[in-house]
Order: C-alpha cells, then sequence, then structure tokens
C-alpha cells in the first residue's frame, strides 16, 4: 500500500511539473505572438501619420493655418478662436453694410449726425451736473500714437514698392505665363466689379476671410487632397495649351547671339 501511494503522489508530481512547463511555453509562445504582432500594431497606427506626410498642402503651405494669416489677434478673430469677438465684428460689418446697402445711408452723414448726439449729450450733462449735483463727464484725452502708424506707412510702403516691381516685370515681358494668370485676374476682377460696387465686393471679402479659414482648417486633409488633384489636371491642361498655343508663339531674336 505504501509503494502504491507513493506512485500516486509521483505521478501527481509529474503531471503538475507538465502543466507548469505547459504554461511557461504557453505564456512564451503568447509574448512571441504579441511581440510579432506589436510592429503589426505600430506600423499600423504610424501608416496615417505617414500618409498625412505625403500629402501636399495647398499652395505649397508649409505653415499652419494661423501663421499664414499672420499670428496674433488677427489670425484668432478670422479662426474663430474667441467666437464672441469674431461674432461681434462679423455681425458689425453686416450691420454697417445693411446701413450703407440696403437703406442707402452715407458714411459722411453717419458721422456728422453720430458727431452732432455725441457732442450734444456731452454739452448738455457737463453744464447740467452742477444745477443737478451731479459729476461732469470724464472724457478721456484721445492721441494717436506715432510707432504703430509709422509701422503700418512702413509695411505698406514695402507692399506697394513690391505690387510696382511685380508690375514692371510683367511688363517688361520677360514672363509670359504670369503675365497671361495677372491678365485673367485682372479681367475676372473687372467683371465682379460690374456686378456690385466696392462695399459690397468689400463686404464679400471680408465674410469669405471669417469663413473659408475656418471651414479651410477643419478639413484641412480633404481639401489638400482635392487641392492636389485638382492642380495636377490644371497642370496637364496647360501643358497642352502651352504645346499648341504658346510654343507657336514667333520670339524675336536673341541679344546675346554671337556675331559670325
Amino acid at each position: 500500500m505504501a509503494e502504491h501511494h507513493e506512485k500516486k503522489e509521483e505521478s501527481l508530481m509529474e503531471k503538475i511539473a507538465d502543466k507548469i512547463h505547459g504554461g511557461d511555453d504557453s505564456s512564451s509562445s503568447s509574448s512571441d505572438s504579441d511581440h510579432d504582432d506589436h510592429p503589426k500594431k505600430s506600423s499600423s497606427l504610424s501608416s496615417p501619420s505617414s500618409m498625412k506626410s505625403k500629402i501636399n498642402r495647398l499652395f505649397g503651405r508649409e505653415k499652419p493655418v494661423h501663421k499664414v494669416l499672420g499670428g496674433g489677434k488677427p489670425a484668432d478673430v478670422f479662426l474663430w478662436r474667441n467666437k464672441k469677438i469674431s461674432g461681434g465684428v462679423l455681425g458689425g460689418a453686416t450691420a454697417a453694410w445693411v446701413l450703407f446697402e440696403l437703406l442707402e445711408y452715407h458714411l459722411l452723414t453717419l458721422v456728422c449726425h453720430a458727431l452732432i448726439l455725441a457732442l450734444a449729450v456731452l454739452f448738455l450733462w457737463s453744464n447740467a451736473s452742477a444745477f443737478i449735483n451731479k459729476t461732469p463727464p470724464r472724457i478721456p484725452q484721445v492721441h494717436i500714437p506715432e510707432d504703430p502708424v509709422l509701422q503700418v506707412a512702413a509695411a505698406l510702403r514695402n507692399e506697394i514698392n513690391c505690387g510696382l516691381a511685380t508690375l514692371r516685370e510683367i511688363a517688361s515681358g520677360r514672363d509670359l505665363k504670369k503675365f497671361l494668370a495677372i491678365i485673367a485676374g485682372l479681367w475676372v476682377l473687372s467683371i465682379v466689379g460690374s456686378c456690385c460696387n466696392f462695399l459690397t465686393l468689400f463686404y464679400i471679402v471680408f465674410v469669405l476671410l471669417h469663413t473659408v479659414p475656418v471651414f479651410y482648417e477643419k478639413y484641412e486633409d480633404k481639401v489638400d487632397d482635392v487641392g492636389e488633384k485638382a492642380w495636377i489636371e490644371i497642370k496637364k491642361q496647360w501643358a497642352v495649351f502651352d504645346a499648341k498655343v504658346l510654343s507657336k508663339i514667333p520670339k524675336g531674336p536673341l541679344k546675346d547671339k554671337k556675331k559670325a
């Protein structure tokens, strides 16, 4: 009986040892499989970023939209970082457009009426404060600082000089493609100007500045993908136009032609 009991104990120990070794093998195999699957998961996770990096940004843009718009508070307003401020600015512009365009109110008349009302209220308040025992109004001293005005003037001067230099380069006949692009742009602008006046055109541009950038920032990847396909198609059509039309335009003799 003792030998039989010892044999049972030995067989029981062997089964436990086999189970322990089997568990280690299975855990090692599962860890190996997890280790093998981990690169696949990481590669699958890294694939969207690699796809994003392959997308060519619209107009070759490398900076974020906020930086392209100049950064700072104007870019915050255009991108609706503060909805109350952006909504107030857009609402004020809409009210001005309705007032001057739809109601046909003139700017000079509005300014004069506003000044008459403000001056009359302040004048009466200042003189009546002694009789009604109230403090007179505190009218602040308003003055325009010199540095911001000089900075704006310098920036405007640089932009005007760049525009004049570009027009001079186009008029010199060095770049036919740029010449045709500027002519087409001016022609489209003249058509738009004949359909609406300057105030309406300014308001449309103002509304576009408050809608297009925030829409583009929200759907950036989709818009860039569509823009890349459209740009490829435009380049194909331009190549056909260049081969059939522009290449057949006669060119003048070269100035640096060697004399025989």
